[in-house]
C-alpha cells in the first residue's frame, strides 16, 4: 500500500463510513475509505483503510491512535502492504486429520 494509507483498527462493529470520514477528514483531502467486510456475511469485520490525497495528511492523522470514534479507542498504523502482509499457507486440519487417524489405529 502506498505511504498515503492508513489501517485504522478497533472499529465498532456499528461504524459507518461517515464516522471515519467525520473523525478523519480535518487532517486533509480523504481519497478512499474502505471499511472491511465479511465476505459470506457482509457484517464488519471492525477494521478499514483510509487513503489520503497526500502523505503528509497521512502522517498528521496518526495521531487519531488511541482515540475514540463510535465508543471505541482506534487503532491508527500505516497501512502493510498486502504481499508483504500474507501468512504461510499450514496444512493444520490435514496435520490434525492424520493426527487423528493415528491416533485412533494406535499409531502414536
Amino acid at each position: 500500500m502506498q505511504k498515503r494509507t492508513l489501517y485504522i483498527g478497533n472499529l465498532a462493529y456499528t461504524a459507518v463510513e461517515e464516522d471515519l470520514e467525520q473523525a478523519f477528514e480535518v487532517f486533509g483531502e480523504i481519497e478512499d475509505i474502505k471499511l472491511m467486510r465479511d465476505r459470506e456475511t457482509d457484517r464488519p469485520r471492525g477494521f478499514a483503510f483510509i487513503t489520503f490525497e497526500k502523505e503528509a495528511e497521512a502522517e498528521a492523522a496518526m495521531v487519531m491512535d488511541g482515540k475514540e470514534v463510535a465508543g471505541r479507542p482506534l487503532r491508527v498504523n500505516r497501512a502493510k502492504d498486502k504481499q508483504n502482509n500474507k501468512r504461510p499457507h499450514s496444512n493444520s486440519h490435514n496435520n490434525h486429520q492424520a493426527n487423528k487417524t493415528q491416533h485412533q489405529q494406535g499409531n502414536y
